[in-house]
């Protein structure tokens, strides 16, 4: 069993989309979670009403949270070994979660898969994602949201961050659930599409936000950035680890 958990906030005129894309997956032994992160739009009315329609489908509403807190109520709720959290704007492939899952069952050292992706909506094209290194995941995260895991891999991390400093609380997910190993797999297949529009979300991210971000990732997980940088992430993210370098010398 696979649980998709789908963190609805005043998207309810993509909800539909994003559920039917996911029951057209290949791989049918799966539950679909809705989450509804009080939206104030028509979502607990599609939410409803694709209940109805559909057995797989289930329908959560809580007060307004952000994603992480609803995303964890979604965790929480589900019987799958194995986990996909999609937003309620963006869509996956039908092969993606049986693709996936052949990795997750036949290898126990990978504890993440994902694929390829493209963005579509306002731009249309590939997102250029960069092959998972440790070393890369310490800079800058190349694993969206979408990827899938084992349940008992969020509940070893104790689940998505929810402090409100984390704007890539995902990144932040993938830090902790691979700091201390294990193997991630992308799939050399199209299964992730990556909605953008004027009300994305990362558009709203602001250098203070980042700012704050990497201070909570310094503070949680120093010793992961000093393994992999040599010293804390710093605000010019990509220059990391030739700051530390110097400042080291300079001690």
């Amino acid at each position: 069993m696979l649980s998709v958990i789908v963190p609805c906030f005043n998207h309810g005129h993509f909800l539909e989309e994003t559920i039917l894309s996911i029951l057209s997956s290949t791989y049918s032994s799966m539950e679909i979670i809705i989450i509804d992160d009080g939206s104030t739009d028509t979502s607990r009315e599609v939410g409803e009403e694709l209940c109805k329609r559909y057995t797989q489908v289930s329908y959560y509403y809580q007060d307004n949270a952000g994603p992480s807190v609803a995303r964890n109520h979604g965790v929480k709720q589900a019987i799958g070994k194995y986990i996909l959290a999609l937003d309620a704007d963006d869509l996956i492939s039908p092969i993606y979660i049986e693709e996936a899952v052949k990795i997750l069952d036949s290898c126990p050292d990978v504890k993440v898969v994902y694929a390829n992706a493209e963005k579509f909506g306002s731009v249309n094209k590939p997102w250029n994602l960069k092959q998972y290194t440790p070393r890369r995941l310490a800079v800058d995260n190349m694993i969206y949201v979408s990827a899938i895991y084992r349940k008992i891999d969020w509940e070893r991390v104790g689940g998505y961050t929810e402090d409100k400093r984390l704007v890539r609380e995902d990144w932040e997910f993938w830090i902790k659930m691979l700091k201390d190993g294990g193997e991630v797999v992308k799939l050399p297949i199209v299964g992730f599409y990556y909605r953008i529009h004027s009300h994305s979300r990362r558009k709203s991210m602001s250098k203070c936000s980042k700012d704050r971000e990497i201070e909570y990732l310094n503070e949680y997980h120093a010793d992961f950035f000093k393994k992999q940088l040599g010293g804390p992430l710093r605000k010019s993210r990509s220059w990391s680890r030739v700051i530390n370098f110097f400042a080291k010398g300079s001690d």
